[in-house]
C-alpha cells in the first residue's frame, strides 16, 4: 500500500462500545445495526467482531443480510425495511432473516408465501415519524392474523421509530411513546392472557437519552462506532470510543507570501506568510467537499486547519503555527481526538453522512 490514506477500524473500540450498549440496557436484547455497510466501517468485518457478543443484527434489505451470511455470519439478521417482493419471504425463511413489517402489502406476501419454516416477525407502527408503519388502528387485527398463521414464529415484536430522539427532554418522543404504550396495551386485551408482546423503539438516541424506551429490544446503530447522535451533554455517550479513524499524509509543503491563494477558485487567501501542506485525501476518499475552510485536522497532535476547498484526491492545510512538520507525518481527518461530528457541523452534514460515504477506494485497516 503506498498512498497513506486510510481507515483506521478498531476492534476493541467496536467491543467496548458494545458494552456501553450493555450497561445502558442490561435487562434487553441489544441487537446491532450495521446496514450501509456498517455505517462505513465494513459490515462484515464490524459484524464477526461483534458477533460473540449479539443477539442479532440489523440490516436495511436483504442484499445486505445475504452478504453477511456469505460470509460465515449465523446469527438472526432483521431486514429493518423489510421486503421488496414477495420472493424475498422464502429467502427470508431459508436464512433465518427476521422481517420488519411496515404496509400491508408487505403482510399478505408473508401470508401468502410458502415457506419452510415460520419467520420471526417485527410489526412497525408509525407513532409519528411518519415514514414507515402501519397505522396504530391497523395493529390489533393485523397482529392477531399473523399470530394465527403458520408462516409467523409465536414471539411477534412491536416496534416504532423515534423522530426526535437525539433532541434532550424532546415532546415529540414523549408523544411517540405515549402512543405506543397505548397501543400495546389495547393489544394486550385483545390477545389471550398466555401472550406475551415483546417491543422495540430504542434507537441509539433512545438508548442514551430516554430509559423508558429500552424496552424488549434495542436498535443499536450510530453509538455502537463511537459516536453520539444526541444533541446535548450524555454520560453513557462520553464513554464512546470512535471506532473509525481516518488519516493520510502530508504530500507537499510549500510557503506562500500575505495575499496569495490557495486552491480551486482561490477559495483561501493568506493574510500573513503562510506554510501550507497538501494532504493525500479528498472528497474521493470520501472526505466531505462541503468541509469549509478552518474544518480542524490533527498534524503532531496540533490542530491544522483547512486553508482552501475540498478537491477530489487532495485538500491543503495551513500548518503555519505548529513546529517541525515533514513531509510524510501523519494527518487525522477524524476519530482519536478529533469527533467526526464536529467535521461533520463544519462540512454542514451529520456524522452519519459522512461515515456512510467512506468509498470503497479508502482501504480499511483493522487493529488492536
Amino acid at each position: 500500500m503506498t498512498r497513506p490514506t486510510h481507515a483506521l477500524i478498531s476492534r476493541s473500540a467496536l467491543r467496548h462500545n458494545y458494552k456501553v450498549v450493555q450497561q445502558v440496557a442490561p435487562q434487553s436484547n441489544n441487537l446491532a445495526v450495521v446496514k450501509a455497510n456498517a455505517y462505513g466501517h465494513g459490515a462484515v468485518v464490524v459484524a464477526q467482531i461483534l458477533d460473540p457478543l449479539v443477539p442479532a443484527f440489523g440490516v436495511a434489505c436483504i442484499e445486505e443480510a445475504v452478504e453477511l451470511r456469505n460470509a460465515g455470519i449465523q446469527k438472526p439478521i432483521l431486514l429493518l425495511e423489510g421486503i421488496f417482493s414477495k420472493d424475498e419471504v422464502e429467502i427470508a425463511a431459508e436464512n433465518n432473516f427476521w422481517i420488519m413489517l411496515d404496509n400491508l402489502q408487505q403482510v399478505s406476501w408473508l401470508l401468502q408465501a410458502n415457506v419452510s419454516s415460520p419467520i420471526k416477525t417485527w410489526l412497525k407502527v408509525d407513532t409519528g415519524m411518519h415514514r414507515l408503519g402501519v397505522q396504530p388502528e391497523q395493529v390489533n387485527d393485523i397482529f392477531l392474523t399473523l399470530t394465527a398463521s403458520s408462516n409467523v414464529a409465536t414471539d411477534i415484536v412491536l416496534a416504532t421509530h423515534f423522530s426526535s430522539a437525539d433532541e434532550h427532554q424532546s415532546r415529540a418522543t414523549e408523544l411517540q411513546l405515549a402512543l405506543f404504550n397505548q397501543i400495546k396495551d389495547k393489544l394486550a386485551i385483545c390477545l389471550p392472557d398466555s401472550a406475551q408482546i415483546s417491543c422495540s423503539v430504542a434507537n441509539s438516541a433512545g438508548l442514551l437519552d430516554w430509559p423508558k424506551a429500552r424496552l424488549d429490544w434495542n436498535r443499536a446503530g450510530f453509538m455502537l462506532y463511537g459516536n453520539s447522535p444526541l444533541d446535548s451533554e450524555n454520560s453513557a455517550a462520553d464513554r464512546l470510543k470512535p471506532v473509525m479513524t481516518l488519516k493520510s499524509a502530508i504530500i507537499s509543503i510549500r510557503d506562500i507570501a500575505a495575499g496569495q491563494s490557495v486552491g480551486y477558485s482561490q477559495a483561501w487567501t493568506a493574510t500573513r506568510p503562510s506554510k501550507i501542506a497538501t494532504v493525500a485525501i479528498g472528497y474521493g476518499d470520501g472526505y466531505p467537499r462541503n468541509a469549509k475552510s478552518g474544518t480542524p485536522t490533527l498534524v503532531n497532535g496540533q490542530k491544522a486547519p483547512i486553508a482552501g476547498r475540498v478537491s477530489m484526491d487532495m485538500l491543503t492545510i495551513d500548518i503555519t503555527d505548529i513546529k517541525d512538520v515533514n513531509l510524510g507525518d501523519e494527518v487525522i481527518l477524524w476519530g482519536t481526538g478529533l469527533p467526526v461530528n464536529q467535521i461533520a457541523e463544519c462540512a454542514g452534514t451529520i456524522g452519519y453522512e459522512a461515515l456512510t460515504r467512506i468509498p470503497k477506494r479508502t482501504p480499511s485497516i483493522i487493529v488492536d
